[in-house]
């Protein structure tokens, strides 16, 4: 049965949707259930966090950052405090680099995590989402016993660290003993299901042209077949002595920006298990002066987070504050490819296709 002359529906999804991910906001142009347009719509968390890192001495911006992508809050701290370092010429202690890579790479393997749970719920896969939300709150307990909170984890300073307690790195030991089996039961009930890879396989293809032409980073720009990791491009902390992978996938498909994730677990798990076993003894902070004052001057710099690249660029007046400050994050770019990819799928799949880009608005706003 053919159904003709049928009237254009406007459908308004967010802010407030359980599969929108947070403040996020779209307006959907239907014919019967295919997409015909999307516009996407920003702003409900804009928080202006860049004029307030203006307004703050730059030690008191470093809590703000873990309200970027809250998801990883270590490694917007990371990103921010390397920044300033960067401008200062300052350079910390060899037991500090690799504590720092070994929570930037937790805060990647917990981030994974909610992408895999987060698409596995939005096509009501609730067994699935149970199991990397359980998993994830051991790497929370980890965060907990060190900082004091479980999401927006604030541990880096601009010089160095905070020193983990005794009882982190048995729970550290416990957790990698158990990834193994974490990560076949992630190929088991999720990434195995029939119904999970017919709602994600060839759904949502994002072409390598496309990803690149649209500066898109991080796994949605490796899912679809592009090398390109800050971590290999540009090392920066101690990256180049660790020895892993770069996941990259060729389907370009929403299956394939889902389980890169999981690729990159083992990659994380992996660089995690060396710095361990390299850990030198010694201090966890630099000498830098109580007041914070770099020298006049502008720097910009990146960090592979999980989501893709996350940029910081600061201009200093010779104050306590800085003078402009930019942040580049990633999700932000990589949502331009929505009303493009989404064009002629159905309404379902949209929510698919949105789940796999890892949206988090506190990133994205600003």
């Amino acid at each position: 049965m053919t159904i003709e002359n049928t009237e254009e529906l406007i459908l308004n999804m967010g802010p407030q949707h359980p599969s929108m991910h947070g403040l996020f906001r779209m307006v959907v142009n239907l014919e019967g259930e295919t997409v015909t347009k999307i516009e996407p719509k920003l702003g409900y968390l804009h928080r202006g966090m860049e004029k307030l890192a203006e307004s703050r001495t730059y030690a008191q911006f470093i809590p703000y950052t873990d309200r970027l992508d809250y998801l990883a809050s270590p490694h917007n701290n990371w990103a921010y405090v390397q920044t300033v370092e960067k401008l200062m010429g300052v350079e910390i202690p060899e037991r500090a680099e690799y504590l720092r890579v070994i929570f930037g790479e937790l805060a990647r393997i917990a981030s994974h995590q909610v992408c895999i749970a987060s698409t596995a719920l939005d096509m009501a896969g609730w067994s699935a989402w149970s199991y990397a939300f359980r998993d994830r709150e051991r790497i929370c307990d980890m965060y907990e016993m060190t900082a004091g909170s479980r999401l927006t984890v604030n541990i880096m300073r601009i010089g160095g660290i905070i020193e983990p307690p005794a009882e982190f790195w048995p729970a550290l030991k416990s957790f990698l003993n158990d990834t193994p089996e974490m990560i076949e039961e992630y190929n088991g009930i999720f990434f195995g299901n029939e119904i999970a890879q017919g709602r994600l396989k060839s759904v949502g293809i994002l072409s390598k042209e496309l990803a690149e032409n649209l500066s898109i980073t991080g796994p949605v720009l490796r899912a679809s077949g592009v090398n390109y990791d800050v971590r290999k491009a540009e090392p920066y902390s101690i990256y180049d002595r660790f020895d892993f992978n770069v996941p990259v996938r060729y389907g370009c498909d929403s299956y394939d920006r889902t389980i890169i994730r999981l690729d990159e677990i083992v990659e994380s798990i992996k660089i995690i298990k060396q710095a361990v076993r390299d850990i030198p003894e010694g201090p966890v902070m630099a000498k830098v002066p109580k007041v914070i004052k770099p020298p006049v001057g502008e720097v910009y710099h990146r960090v592979e987070n999980p989501k893709g690249e996350l940029g910081f660029y600061i201009v200093s007046d010779g104050t306590t504050k800085p003078a402009r400050v930019r942040i580049r994050p990633a999700t932000f770019i990589n949502l331009q490819m929505l009303p493009i990819v989404c064009l002629g799928w159905k309404i379902q799949d949209v929510v698919a296709i949105f789940a796999t880009l890892d949206a988090v608005l506190g990133e994205v706003d600003k």
